[in-house]
C-alpha cells in the first residue's frame, strides 16, 4: 500500500511505503490496560472443606527386647545377665509366641566369637523369632 502525501506540486518526492505504526500501537496499549483492569484479582487459596471425625490415636512405638553379648560370650537379655543357653531359649520361646512379636536388637560386642551369635541367632530362628536384627554395626568398619 503506497500513499502518496506531496504538496500537490507533483515532484521528486517518492510516496511512502511504509506504514505509521503510532496509531496501532496506541490502540494496543489501550486494549492492554483495559485487560489489566477488567481482569478479577485471581486468589490462589484453595479452600478445602475437610471430614471431622474422631481424632486418631498416634500408633505405639514398638516393643524392643535388647540381648548384648559381652566380648567373653556372656548374654544379657535387657541388661541383666542370662545363666545359660536354656534360659535364652526360653525367653525367646515366649516371645515367639506372642501374636505381635516385640523386636529383638541383639547387640555383639566386636571382640566376641561368631560362634556365640551364630548360636543365638539360629536358636532366634529355630524357635520362630521373626523381628530380629543386628544393632551396632558402625563398630564393626
Amino acid at each position: 500500500m503506497a500513499m502518496n502525501l506531496g504538496s500537490g506540486s507533483g515532484g521528486d518526492e517518492e510516496p511512502l511505503t511504509e506504514m505509521n505504526m503510532t496509531p496501532l500501537i496506541d490502540v494496543m496499549l489501550v486494549l492492554l490496560i483495559m485487560f489489566i483492569i477488567t481482569i478479577p484479582i485471581q486468589t490462589h487459596a484453595v479452600k478445602m472443606n475437610m471430614p471431622v471425625g474422631p481424632s486418631v490415636t498416634p500408633p505405639k512405638p514398638p516393643e524392643i527386647v535388647r540381648i548384648d553379648v559381652d566380648f567373653d560370650g556372656t548374654i544379657g537379655w535387657n541388661g541383666t545377665i542370662i545363666a545359660d543357653r536354656n534360659e535364652l531359649e526360653a525367653k525367646l520361646a515366649t516371645i515367639a509366641a506372642l501374636p505381635d512379636q516385640p523386636e529383638v536388637h541383639l547387640r555383639p560386642n566386636k571382640l566376641v566369637t561368631y560362634k556365640v551369635v551364630a548360636m543365638i541367632l539360629a536358636s532366634a530362628q529355630r524357635l520362630g523369632v521373626t523381628k530380629i536384627g543386628i544393632v551396632g554395626n558402625e563398630q564393626f568398619l
